[in-house]
């Protein structure tokens, strides 16, 4: 037979048809398969029921899991009678799987500028890759088992990758289910897929699904299988746009921990901010008692053994007014620091526009913001005209009627979190930044980037657009109706505060000893239990620093995953510490 033809009929969909994973096959076919097969992940084993005589033996594998691991029975004939045989210990898992037939996939025709998808090839890259997976509360794999297994044919694990920074974007891992077991439907899977809610770079998840897709294509397989969340609709859409199909097949799991909320009633939980629930679950799981009292504004009461705390998100009775006050108020807090021998920037409340326009002259770039204000509302960063400062302070007195200049110092924007009088994170902000694809205007990218950061960020993170936006994107040298060249980066914001688009990249543990003796420092003299300090660095892993704010409701959802929360509770009832 010419090859051509034999590849043909190797992904024919026909020929796998006649054998469906969910059904019993013929003896002659069942007597080619591996019988009890199950391949390891890195994160948990993959259970291919089907290839199992009996059901005892699928449920007993389920019980055997280790702590910290998800194991995943899938293809089961009877999932019923498995979760029968384990009730109290075993769960059907509330998702869909979906298959693509890959004799009928579309291959794209365009694919993200500046994205590299590649299989692991460094240490460095797994750890990356654990890392996004730990901030989607996803369970990560053992680095070890996928260093050693970096070349397997079975298991492939592959990421994207920032072709400019080298920085690993998403990845996602497949298993070859006819090279495994001999399957006889010639089929494969695709799991674990995560992206990197932070990329700038759009199609991200899809060129990953793409990559496996067209390599088990290549391969001759008939299908890809993945699994998804019953409610995650975005992923559905994505799936059902490049040709997924639901199929009648499900996974049990294990009961633990990890899995917890999809098979134990939750208890009911008003809207909330991720700043608050992220607080909410950890004191739930701790079993202290939880009252919301305004969801809207997210304040809530805590409650256990007769000790009441009264909360806002991060803010609680434990920061007295004035230590609010000194935080709320930036040229109190910036005078208070000073005192103590920490370095701050040189600033003035500007009273009249002469001050101002003198404070520039004599200083070149300058900052303006309210002297009282958060989420970076009325601030206007890197000034350097005389017309720029006068639009700023415009601007910033609609948000205080007091406006602060300060000297424009260049470096990263650092936020440490300081819980209990102790360094618990460390995350670089990063301002919004579009990438040009050559098709898109800027006010048309800056939407797309926006509507990104809003769905990974529940709503709290958007970019303006407004006169600050539209000045940094002129200083740019575009309008919003500009076409950026493909791979042309436009920094949109000057300012890196999340609400307002930026990104946070966690540094814990790249933190050079001054800046963490610092922030713990500024944390006791302004003498608040929980603050988020903001710092300018030339580098995390450098001793110079300046403190440009102290903000007394810092987010910890931002930090995760970073304890933030789990610290957050040890100080307000360090009682269930060990628990």
């Amino acid at each position: 037979m010419p090859r051509k033809k034999a590849l043909k009929h190797r992904i024919d969909r026909s020929s796998a048809a006649s054998v469906r994973s969910w059904e019993k096959p013929a003896a002659p076919i069942a007597k080619r398969m591996k019988s009890n097969a199950v391949l390891h992940m890195g994160w948990g084993r993959l259970i291919f029921a089907h290839t199992f005589e009996r059901q005892q033996a699928i449920a007993d594998l389920l019980r055997e899991e280790q702590a910290g691991q998800r194991d995943v029975a899938l293809y089961l004939r009877d999932p019923h009678v498995v979760v029968s045989l384990a009730p109290q210990q075993l769960f059907l898992d509330p998702s869909h799987t979906f298959r693509l037939w890959l004799n009928e996939y579309r291959f794209g025709r365009a694919r993200p500028q500046g994205v590299i998808i590649r299989r692991i090839q460094t240490r460095s890259d797994v750890e990356a890759l654990n890392e996004i997976y730990a901030k989607r509360n996803m369970v990560q794999a053992n680095p070890e088992y996928l260093w050693a297994h970096r070349r397997s044919r079975v298991m492939l694990y592959v990421v994207a990758e920032d072709a400019e920074t080298g920085a690993i974007l998403g990845g996602c891992a497949g298993a070859d289910h006819q090279l495994f077991f001999h399957d006889p439907e010639n089929g494969s899977s695709l799991w674990s897929l995560a992206v990197d809610s932070q990329s700038l770079h759009p199609g991200v998840g899809e060129a990953l699904v793409r990559y496996l897709a067209e390599h088990y294509h290549a391969l001759g397989r008939a299908y890809m299988d993945l699994s998804v969340m019953h409610n995650n609709a975005e992923a559905v859409k994505l799936y059902e746009k490049l040709g997924f199909r639901r199929v009648p097949v499900f996974c049990l799991k294990r009961k633990n921990t990890i899995n917890e909320a999809l098979y134990a009633p939750q208890p009911e939980m008003p809207t909330l901010n991720p700043y608050a629930r992220i607080i909410l679950r950890e004191a739930r799981r701790r079993g202290i008692d939880v009252e919301v009292v305004d969801a809207e504004e997210a304040y809530f009461v805590l409650s256990l053994g007769g000790r009441s705390v009264r909360c806002r998100e991060s803010l609680t009775e434990l920061t007295s007014a004035i230590a609010m006050s000194w935080c709320d108020d930036k040229r109190m807090t910036a005078r208070l620091l000073r005192r103590q021998g920490l370095n701050v920037p040189e600033q003035i409340t500007a009273h009249t526009e002469e001050e101002a326009l003198d404070f520039l002259a004599q200083h070149g770039r300058v900052v303006v913001k309210p002297a009282r204000g958060e989420q970076g509302q009325g601030v206007a960063v890197d000034l350097s005209t005389d017309a720029a400062v006068k639009a700023a302070l415009e601007r910033a007195r609609t948000v205080c009627d007091q406006v602060v200049l300060e000297t424009m110092v260049a470096g990263m924007d650092l936020r440490i979190i300081v819980i209990d009088f102790k360094v618990v994170a460390a995350a670089v902000r990063k301002p919004p930044a579009i990438v040009g694809n050559g098709n898109h205007t800027v006010k048309e990218l800056i939407e797309k980037l926006s509507r990104r950061r809003a769905a990974a960020t529940d709503g709290e993170s958007r970019i303006p657009l407004d006169a600050e936006t539209l000045r940094c994107v002129r200083e740019a040298g575009f309008e919003w109706d500009s076409v950026p060249a493909r791979n042309c980066t436009v920094r949109v914001r000057k300012a890196a505060n999340l609400h307002t688009g930026g990104t946070i990249h966690d540094v814990t543990d790249d933190l050079h000893p001054t800046l963490r003796a610092a922030a713990e420092k500024a944390a006791r003299t302004l003498n608040i239990p929980v603050v988020g300090l903001d710092f300018l660095v030339p580098d995390v892993r450098e001793a110079e620093y300046v403190i440009i704010e102290a903000n007394e409701r810092p987010g910890l959802a931002n930090h995760e995953p970073q304890p933030t929360a789990e610290r957050f509770i040890d100080l307000l009832f360090p009682q269930t510490r060990a628990l």
